[in-house]
């Protein structure tokens, strides 16, 4: 499924430091598209779906992000399931929060210590969109500007329901994912439901979830997960991970953690 990716940096970055990032991220999605993609008949995703090869004879790329799939899985009691009710492998769930932390690491080892990478509405950034070295008023030492990420109303997507602050200074949260039936309708699955979980409907408690984390990956996952495992998840996620969580309900109720209520 086709995802839109931007890529942001801040004012005085040079044209050829955009050209060069532009690439690299490029390069690392459609990689990971070509392997991950179930869309793509020919990729090694959709041929392992056809039972053509086996998971042991995969690539280390995919029997890698299985392993880490499966941990999630135990990590979230089976509230986050790599696997569809169909009993096909779908690693659509953690490949794209993946995807979004290797190209973070390869913008910062082309020396960009500020940028704010969005796929498909899930962000990951580094340092401050301002381009100036000096802190301004009212700011505290050692800080900088926090760039600043919107989130959907799931009912009207012309519209932001809420706001974060991410990156500007140590120990701020660099990743929000949100996860529900805004951007790509009904997806999600729960573990034993031999069913898509129909989101914003009777049979799901929450319709959209936003999570801040430090990294992305984390974020992406526990969202699909609180989305998929409903209150007992969510939960278990605010007690087990360091994140911030806005929940939207069926009925367009808001759950916010104190990071979020800011």
């Amino acid at each position: 499924m086709g995802t839109v990716i931007s890529l942001t940096l801040p004012s005085a970055s040079g044209e050829d430091e955009l050209v060069a990032a532009t690439a690299v991220v490029e390069r690392l999605f459609a990689g990971l598209d070509e392997t991950f993609s179930l869309y793509r008949p020919e990729s090694e995703a959709s041929r392992l779906a056809r039972a053509e090869i086996k998971l042991p004879d995969t690539s280390e790329d995919m029997r890698r992000l299985y392993a880490d799939a499966v941990g999630w899985r135990l990590a979230t009691e089976g509230a986050f399931n790599p696997e569809r009710p169909d009993g096909v492998l779908d690693l659509s769930g953690i490949v794209k929060g993946h995807a979004i932390q290797e190209a973070g690491t390869s913008l910062l080892a082309l020396g960009l210590r500020g940028f704010c990478l969005n796929a498909g509405g899930d962000v990951l950034v580094s340092g401050s969109p301002g381009s100036s070295s000096v802190v301004p008023a009212g700011v505290a030492p050692g800080s900088r500007e926090p760039w600043r990420a919107g989130i959907v109303d799931p009912e009207d997507r012309r519209t932001l329901i809420a706001g974060y602050r991410l990156g500007g200074q140590a120990g701020a949260k660099l990743a929000l994912a949100t996860s529900g039936s805004a951007e790509r309708g009904d997806h999600i699955w729960t573990a034993g439901a031999g069913s898509l979980l129909r989101t914003g409907s009777a049979a799901s408690v929450f319709r959209q979830v936003s999570v801040a984390a430090a990294d992305i990956v984390t974020a992406d996952v526990l969202a699909t997960a609180i989305v998929a495992g409903g209150l007992p998840m969510l939960d278990r996620a605010t007690d087990g991970w360091d994140i911030e969580v806005l929940a939207v309900r069926a009925g367009g109720e808001l759950l916010a953690t104190p990071g979020f209520r800011r």
